[in-house]
């Protein structure tokens, strides 16, 4: 913003010098009228006093201009002063990196045009909010972080209506205060404008980098203010975040609603943690294809004392997204340890690892905490990555991968073809196991093309020695399929729902289904680093 400096006289200054003179013409003309300068020139030269006069006269005029000279200068630290305390002001109306305005000044310029809505003037607030700009900062550093924001800052003036405000809120949230003229409709245009050209790549250090943004749109009430709007604009752009960023939502009252209950639940959750009632239901995995039952996944269930017994969808994303998940995978891989020890002592114990506790350097170590806490050796520990922590941070992934796997724990890559891994990742991890996804796997017996899929998956699994596990089987055709293709493992409803612990204990005494007796075991070669007897896994995903 450009500063005016004020160097012309004010209208209060020039009637004041103005006065002054008309003061002194005024005196000069009485003198004249009434002979008092004929008086004292007389006086003064009968008396012999013109060097005097004279060198009172040159006094005068240099304290003339003496004072002449500081009011020059009072005057001039007067404008100073004023400009910079117009600076101050603006600086603290507007964002210091970008030159937006910024909260202060936005939540100014809402709450005034609430008081202009019974005119008929209607305005609306846009809340946006960056996707993916975290990993900027973590992977390219602070400049590149405030080289995007201020390139998000530029696209969003270019966009913006005539008498619109653009205004950094904080961090990477942004906001826009727009006349609403024309519909709802022309404020979803302008919305999907946005998120269009903030997902358009920012060139840095000769390369690009690329964000994306969510958008929550609430329209401004008379009776509302600036807290009340931006709330509705983030209950909005939070919906449009839980349905997969990158869009854009406007609010309605049920939002509110489903807030209320979410963090209800929230809180419900947090206790139930706590006291440990997220508690492991166990399903059945079997070798291909011969069907023995040769381990259990365990999955989350939550008996909730209203709702009933809940899902893991139901409570998993909740956890992640509010930091809850390390604690509650904690507290399932120590339940899962505790069980295993009544089980036989050759049965391996794998737990999957949300990506958010790669971010934990400890995670390792906590890991073998419970281990030992618990007396379960590191061999019979398989942990389960997904392809998303491999993303977020591959080196911190490696790290803590690599200290389990030298205590000799198993690795498994869950959830293959997902996600965004590639051969570098296979090549730079060294896993044991690849577990197809259910996606997959539901239609290989009616499509093709993902058929080829699936068995690509399973012929790259035995070229790079690992074994492969198919989720989600659901039909005796599928489980033909996959074992002429060589998938080693299979669960799914077809040999079982997830069981609580009691059912688990009754099934492994009851020994082999009479259709199981006399069929022999997988060759050892099939198996590779997997040991034949029977897994456990251990995780906090949804049932295969």
């Amino acid at each position: 913003m450009a500063w005016v400096r004020r160097t012309s006289w004010g209208q209060g200054e020039l009637y004041e010098t103005l006065c002054l003179l008309m003061i002194g013409t005024g005196c000069f003309l009485i003198g004249s009228l009434l002979g008092a300068f004929e008086v004292a020139t007389t006086f003064i030269l009968h008396n012999g006093l013109l060097d005097f006069v004279m060198q009172a006269g040159c006094m005068a005029v240099a304290l003339f201009g003496a004072a002449v000279r500081k009011s020059l200068i009072l005057r001039r630290t007067m404008l100073e002063r004023d400009a910079a305390a117009k600076q101050a002001e603006a600086i603290a109306r507007h964002d210091a990196l970008t030159g937006l305005a910024n909260r202060r000044l936005f939540v100014e310029a809402v709450n005034g045009l609430s008081g202009r809505m019974e005119g008929g003037e209607r305005a609306a607030v846009l809340l946006i909010d960056l996707d993916r700009f975290k990993p900027v900062n973590d992977l390219y550093g602070h400049a590149a972080g405030n080289a995007v924001l201020c390139a998000v800052a530029d696209r969003l003036e270019d966009l913006l209506p005539v008498n619109g405000i653009a205004a950094r809120l904080g961090g990477d949230e942004f906001a826009l205060l727009v006349p609403f003229t024309g519909g709802i409709e022309n404020l979803k245009r302008l919305a999907q404008q946005v998120i269009t050209s903030l997902v358009a790549p920012i060139s840095w250090n000769g390369g690009a980098v690329k964000i994306g943004a969510t958008i929550g749109i609430a329209l401004i009430a008379a009776e509302s203010d600036a807290d009340t709007a931006l709330h509705a604009a983030d209950l909005a752009m939070y919906q449009g975040k839980r349905e997969g960023r990158g869009t854009y939502r406007v609010f309605e009252d049920s939002m509110d609603t489903e807030l209320r209950e979410r963090a209800a639940l929230e809180a419900e959750l947090r206790e139930a943690i706590e006291h440990g009632a997220i508690e492991p239901f166990y399903q059945p995995v079997v070798s291909l294809p011969q069907r023995d039952c040769v381990g259990l996944e365990v999955l989350a269930r939550w008996r909730h004392p209203t709702r009933g017994l809940l899902g893991p969808d139901q409570f998993i994303p909740i956890a992640e997204e509010t930091g809850m998940i390390a604690d509650l995978s904690y507290h399932l891989l120590r339940q899962a340890c505790l069980d295993a020890r009544s089980w036989p002592s050759h049965l391996l114990l794998a737990i999957n690892i949300a990506p958010q506790q790669f971010q934990d350097r400890d995670l390792a170590q906590r890991i073998l905490a419970i281990l030992a806490e618990t007396g379960l050796s590191p061999r019979r520990l398989e942990v389960e990555i997904t392809e998303t922590a491999l993303v977020q941070d591959l080196e911190a992934a490696r790290t803590t991968l690599t200290s389990l796997q030298n205590l000799g724990v198993h690795i498994a890559l869950d959830d293959f073809g997902t996600g965004y891994s590639s051969l570098y990742h296979l090549r730079e991890l060294k896993f044991d196991k690849l577990k197809i996804d259910r996606s997959y796997v539901d239609t290989i017996t009616m499509s093709e093309e993902r058929a080829k899929l699936v068995d690509a998956i399973i012929k790259l699994g035995s070229s790079l020695g690992l074994v492969t596990t198919a989720e989600g089987i659901e039909t005796d055709a599928s489980v033909a399929w996959l074992s002429g293709q060589g998938c080693n493992f299979g669960q799914g409803y077809l040999f079982g729902k997830p069981m609580p612990k009691g059912e688990v204990m009754r099934m492994l005494q009851a020994g082999p289904r009479p259709e199981q007796i006399g069929i022999s075991s997988m060759p050892e070669s099939r198996i590779h680093a997997v040991p034949m007897e029977a897994i456990i896994h251990c995780g906090v995903g949804r049932a295969a």
